[in-house]
């Protein structure tokens, strides 16, 4: 009887050692397919509800093809480029976009799109510049933000130090977040890049970069020290 509880509990170690490994090999496979999957299948609704019924690709070709509207999506983004980089589709690229200016509602949703647009993919795009450490949202209580910049025109005059523009994000979606005016003093530069502090931030904690050396600056004295 007692080698057979020891088998039995032999057992029941294996298969819970076998099961939890499974979950980290299928979950991250798994979800990696899901959010593919919803991307192309999104597209395709996107690219058919823009077609008239009778030219949808599956009426034209008799079978539906998967990623169709993605493959629409790469062209179309490549024939914009390619249009706007000649002078003639720049001159009615900038015709368009002043149309756009004209109509006071489209005017500020482009205005907003076509700045972030600017600072992710142009030439001096910014995006996230650098990972650092804040007390926030009190102090004892750390958070890892993302700096977009430096703090300038009206807000900057009217404080004394000079301040960070930095984005603190949520967990686990980090496309929210929090804008936050930090005085650079009050801030700590990382080692780790933009990618590592996204899985850190995504994964609740989960998922932690090595140790690196920082680039170095003493940590923030609280007020009142």
């Amino acid at each position: 009887m007692a080698q057979r509880a020891v088998i039995q509990r032999f057992l029941q170690l294996k298969l819970k050692t076998y099961f939890f490994t499974g979950l980290l090999v299928v979950v991250p496979i798994a979800l990696t397919f899901m959010v593919v999957q919803w991307i192309v299948t999104g597209l395709d609704s996107f690219l058919a509800g823009l077609l008239p019924a009778a030219f949808h690709p599956d009426r034209l070709l008799g079978f539906h093809v998967p990623g169709l509207g993605l493959i629409a999506g790469v062209l179309i983004i490549l024939l914009a480029g390619a249009l706007a980089a000649n002078y003639l589709g720049n001159k009615l690229f900038v015709y368009s976009e002043r149309l756009l200016y004209r109509i006071p509602l489209v005017r500020i949703i482009y205005t907003l799109f076509r700045q972030v647009a600017d600072s992710t993919f142009g030439k001096e795009r910014k995006g996230f510049r650098q990972v650092v450490l804040l007390e926030y949202p009190r102090a004892g209580i750390w958070s890892v933000g993302f700096l977009t910049g430096v703090t300038e025109g009206e807000v900057q005059q009217l404080l004394e130090k000079r301040m960070l523009n930095v984005f603190v994000p949520t967990t686990p979606n980090p496309t929210s977040g929090f804008y936050l005016l930090v005085p650079e003093e009050d801030t700590i530069p990382l080692a780790m890049s933009v990618d590592e502090a996204f899985k850190l931030v995504i994964s609740g904690g989960m998922v932690t970069p090595k140790g690196k050396k920082g680039p170095g600056r003493a940590r923030p004295a609280r007020s009142g020290q």
